[in-house]
């Protein structure tokens, strides 16, 4: 019979029996992926920072420690850290008795925020896969070009996610080759397919087995995460095993999470973002994670009314303003969340302020990427670092470099230029990508965020704003304009609840201002006039002034909550042409 969770964990002696073997040849192993410089690897594995150990392993040795407490809390499920471990591990036995896939295979997931995919993520770390974190709100083509570019044998889909449209899609993609082997969870599986509950009821039944993460190399990679679009050549992060571990417990250190902690993450689980501050942050600090299967603000002040997190890790802007605007939450008790961390967007003026006087919570902000480094506002800082900066590197080996945009030529302090990062869980290039790196990292290993940002020192120590995407700057003639700083001014406005300033072509001067807003309730329409009036008012240059006034009711938002200028700019565009079709 296969090992319960707790003789699985016993029979491990000791620490070093979760050491990986040293590999010799470990980064000559995959062309595609660029490397740590061996000085470097030394260096964090001396101050400590990287622990020898694969990220699996760590796991393991998390779980040993917190046994018998909570690990994952759904609306449907609650698991303990060896009820969590011993599904895993029966998972992945299955897996590799049921399937073709083996250690070192790529296997994307298209599943939702459920205990299946906690579990069947962890069963891919157990069994030497290596997950690729793409979102069941990817389509079909973005799904081929990604398997296509890491290699993905494997497919995980979530049959009751949605409209229940996954299945059809993976059926595509493994009737055209895309991938090999498909499990499909919390439905029915169909023709060469394999059913999840068939996979874990093999894994019960199998005899002794040793799982294959105790034998993988650490320098190699662990995770794909996604950065940016999937169209064209797509932009692959490969996390490996003792960096990616490390991003982890940097930030549960940085919060001081341990058992007892309870975290409610509400946005994707499979996500740069929901496996290093929330998954993983969580199990290798003893902590318990809340998931919630949306982040509908229902749904949310359920579970806080249920679970009291002390936790939000992060909360894009534009769902936190539909938590404050939601009546139902004044009958909640929002007070016990002491580490509310807003990021993806820059805070609207005065909503960190209305969340302390309405409810009690303080605002922090942090600010991050799937390359790796997170920059976050520390706990007891004051109020001004908290609402107008997004803070310091989470690590103190973190390093940051800010540049002019295009060099690697550093700005006078206090200037805006292009945030620049490298560190022990910042990766040193692109999976695959040889034309992304040479444009995304400079010759010593610095990776080019493409955000604008400025160095604050407050107190003798520096902190950081985001002031906008380089690509987010409009080009209007030979006048350069930050959106961000248009937003800015223009939440003053007391009619204006949120804006998005975004480009729209023009033919005379390549691209114009267009301010899209959404209004506070029963405010009077706001037109192009009046709130270019209060912008000169404001002192905002007059070549700043939006050309055009869109009012919506909600912004478009992406996979993980952010506003997605893309989709704006896209249909200020079809505006623009119906007008001239109408003309």
């Amino acid at each position: 019979m296969k090992l319960t969770f707790d003789e699985f964990v016993s029979s491990l002696t000791d620490m070093s029996d979760l050491l990986s073997p040293p590999h010799s040849s470990a980064l000559d192993g995959d062309p595609g992926l660029v490397p740590y410089p061996q000085q470097k690897r030394a260096e964090y594995r001396a101050a400590g920072l990287w622990s020898g150990r694969t990220l699996p392993a760590d796991l393991v040795a998390a779980a040993r420690l917190n046994e018998g407490a909570t690990a994952v809390i759904t609306p449907e499920r609650e698991l303990t850290y060896g009820e969590l471990f011993d599904a895993a591990e029966t998972l992945a036995i299955g897996l590799l008795s049921q399937t073709s896939l083996r250690p070192g295979d790529a296997v994307m997931f298209q599943m939702g925020n459920v205990a299946e995919t906690v579990i069947a993520y962890l069963a891919c770390l157990l069994a030497g896969y290596r997950p690729v974190c793409t979102l069941p709100q990817h389509g079909r083509r973005e799904v081929g070009l990604l398997a296509e570019h890491v290699s993905a044998r494997g497919l995980f889909v979530q049959a009751d996610f949605g409209r229940g449209h996954l299945v059809g899609q993976a059926q595509s993609l493994l009737a055209d080759g895309s991938v090999d082997e498909i499990v499909v969870f919390r439905g029915v599986a169909f023709e060469g397919a394999h059913s999840g509950d068939d996979v874990r009821a093999a894994g019960i039944d199998a005899g002794p087995v040793t799982l294959p993460y105790r034998d993988l190399d650490p320098d190699q990679i662990a995770v794909f995460q996604l950065s940016g679009g999937t169209t064209g050549l797509p932009k692959v992060a490969p996390r490996l095993h003792e960096e990616y571990a490390y991003n982890a417990r940097a930030w549960a250190e940085l919060l001081s999470w341990g058992p007892g902690t309870v975290v409610l993450y509400p946005l994707p689980i499979m996500h740069n973002a929901g496996i290093a501050l929330g998954l993983q942050s969580a199990l290798l600090s003893g902590a318990t994670l809340v998931l919630a299967p949306s982040a509908e603000t229902g749904i949310l002040l359920d579970l806080i009314a249920s679970t009291h997190p002390v936790a939000i890790p992060l909360v894009p802007p534009a769902v936190a303003i539909r938590l404050l605007d939601d009546p139902r939450s004044t009958g909640v008790d929002l007070s016990g969340i002491s580490q509310f961390y807003v990021g993806g967007q820059k805070l609207p003026l005065g909503f960190a302020e209305r969340l302390r006087d309405t409810f009690g919570i303080d605002t922090s902000q942090k600010f991050g990427m799937a390359e790796g480094m997170f920059v976050a506002t520390p706990p007891g800082a004051s109020e001004f670092v908290r609402h107008h900066t997004v803070g310091a590197p989470i690590s103190w080996a973190d390093e940051v470099r800010i540049v002019h945009p295009g060099t690697d030529r550093a700005v006078e302090p206090g200037e805006i230029g292009e945030f620049c990062a490298r560190g022990p869980y910042t990766i040193r290039g692109y999976y695959r990508a040889p034309a992304h790196n040479a444009a995304s990292f400079s010759p010593d290993g610095f990776y080019r965020t493409g955000d604008l940002a400025k160095a604050h020192v407050i107190d003798g120590a520096t902190y950081y704003s985001i002031e906008g995407r380089i690509k987010d700057v409009i080009n209007r003639g030979a006048e350069k304009i930050h959106a961000e700083e248009v937003e800015e001014v223009a939440l003053r406005h007391p009619s204006i609840a949120n804006a998005a300033v975004v480009a729209m072509p023009d033919r005379v001067l390549g691209e114009k201002v267009c301010a899209c807003l959404i209004l506070e309730t029963g405010a009077e329409p706001i037109d192009v006039t009046e709130l270019a009036a209060f912008l000169l008012a404001e002192g905002l240059a007059k070549y700043k002034l939006p050309e055009r006034v869109v009012i919506l009711k909600t912004f478009p938002l992406t996979n993980v909550g952010k506003v997605s200028k893309k989709d704006l700019r896209e249909a200020i565009v079809r505006l623009i042409e119906q007008e001239k079709a109408h003309a």
